[in-house]
């Protein structure tokens, strides 16, 4: 399976569309001020190519296309229509975002189909954050195995179809703190059909239809100067999560999660970025719900297990106006016994890239990443941060 492919992250793909969208209501960038650019497309500053104007004259109502170019699950696009209730250039340093509602779908050409809908409102004085969504995936993946000893070369090609809810609020903590506290449910209907027989040789145990609910208590800390492509900051996340009959679901387990993101400039046109992030399982989980690796160059549920240890370093040189030339580096393992690291798995990815600076106002940073792991190259198309968080 070497050879050059490009790769997705099913998992991924809402949430990518979501990023755009709620990414452009965050804070604006500090480099300029509101009234510079007077085109919607063009830069007043340098004549560059620039959407920062577009994105502050639309209010209302904005499309948000998203291209797919992945063959892993089939080239294709999404497309998320956005109702917004002030301009996007009213947001300033993580207040005062605009409330948004919005709808969407998905798909690709090895038959991936999706649509979402969604809602994103402030309140108390920007104290208070509540996020709603629906969501229906039908996504055609590879499984390959989890246990050392039920690994496949080649996967087994299944379809994972959730039909889902999510509903979170978040509070600050402390009216201009950049702390906030959270809890979440989730509920999905989930169908899974795998492209084998029973009793193929490594299908998973937990290979059948399920309810899964659950809650989502959290903790985050986000100094981030942009949401899109970081300068300086601090993000760290903290989530346990919870499923059970009493929540909606048909099983117990749990997961826990941390990340950590930091990002600091080495100089005017050189940053640094770090991200580590470790997560572990418990209880009767269905495979498709067991953390994995994900790094770039590493095959999405490629590498999963009980628990997943990761970190990754990345370096962006901006060395000509807009341009940017990126470098990365991630090491991972994932093992099935989270006491005696049985069964541990180890990756080691990296790859480079390029950037444009493509709306200088909101600091949104676009390009493509080549990546290569022990398993193939890949090719990742980047709308801001390769670590986007919402």
């Amino acid at each position: 399976m070497k050879g050059e492919r490009r790769r997705a992250r099913p998992a991924a793909l809402v949430a990518f569309a979501l990023l755009l969208v709620t990414g452009a209501a965050s804070g604006a960038h500090a480099a300029s001020a509101p009234g510079d650019t007077t085109s919607k497309f063009f830069s007043s500053e340098d004549g560059a190519f620039d959407v920062s104007g577009f994105l502050d004259s639309r209010y209302g109502f904005l499309p948000v296309p998203v291209p797919i170019t992945e063959p892993a699950i089939g080239y294709g696009g999404a497309l998320v229509l956005m109702f917004m209730d002030r301009p996007l250039g009213g947001a300033a340093a993580g207040f005062g975002r605009p409330n948004i509602s919005m709808v969407g779908g998905l798909a690709t050409g090895n038959g991936t189909r999706g649509v979402l809908a969604g809602d994103i409102r402030h309140w108390r004085n920007d104290r208070l954050k509540t996020i709603a969504g629906v969501v229906w995936v039908s996504a055609n993946l590879d499984f390959f195995g989890v246990s050392e000893d039920a690994l496949l070369d080649e996967g087994l090609r299944y379809n994972l179809e959730p039909k889902g809810v999510v509903l979170k609020a978040q509070y600050r903590i402390g009216s201009r703190s950049r702390a906030w506290a959270g809890l979440g449910y989730t509920f999905s209907a989930t169908g899974v059909a795998f492209d084998a027989p029973e009793g193929t040789a490594g299908l998973p145990d937990f290979a059948r239809d399920a309810n899964l609910g659950g809650i989502t208590p959290s903790l985050t800390f986000d100094s981030r100067d942009n949401i899109f492509t970081p300068l300086r900051g601090t993000y760290v996340d903290a989530a346990g999560r919870f499923f059970g009959p009493a929540l909606g679901g048909d099983d117990v387990f749990e997961n826990v999660s941390l990340v950590v993101m930091q990002y600091a400039p080495l100089g005017p046109t050189l940053f640094l970025g770090v991200r580590g992030d470790g997560r572990a399982s418990f209880g009767d989980a269905p495979f498709y719900m067991l953390p994995y690796v994900s790094l770039r160059g590493a095959p999405v549920l490629r590498y999963q297990g009980a628990a997943v240890a990761q970190g990754e370093l990345e370096l962006r040189w901006q060395f000509r106006g807009r341009f940017s030339l990126v470098g990365f580096g991630g090491l991972g393992a994932a093992w099935n016994d989270l006491e005696h690291h049985d069964g541990q798995r180890n990756v080691t990815t990296g790859g480079g890239g390029f950037r444009y600076e493509l709306a200088r106002r909101y600091g949104l940073h676009a390009g493509l990443d080549v990546a290569h792991g022990p398993d193939e190259t890949a090719i990742y198309v980047q709308v801001g941060s390769a670590w986007g968080r919402p």
